[in-house]
């Protein structure tokens, strides 16, 4: 499995997922919306923390900065 995240896309997932923590939270939503969210936040923390998301694999997308080569 090769890493296939940059840094601002795995910090901006983790965020998203933690707003979504605070609006359950202080019950701004609910019921499936929560539900649906929450599932989502879940996916969003795991991809954001293992750098790698299986839909970037799936259509070949990449947002880890290119490593450049010593000559």
């Amino acid at each position: 499995m090769i890493k296939n995240m940059g840094a601002v896309d795995r910090i901006i997932r983790i965020v998203l997922a933690l707003v979504v923590l605070v609006l359950y939270l202080t019950g701004v939503i609910s019921g499936w919306l929560a539900i649906v969210l929450g599932i989502l936040a879940v996916i969003w923390v795991l991809t954001g923390i293992i750098g790698f998301c299986p839909a970037y694999a799936l259509f070949k997308v990449s947002t880890q900065k290119k490593k450049k080569k010593k000559k």
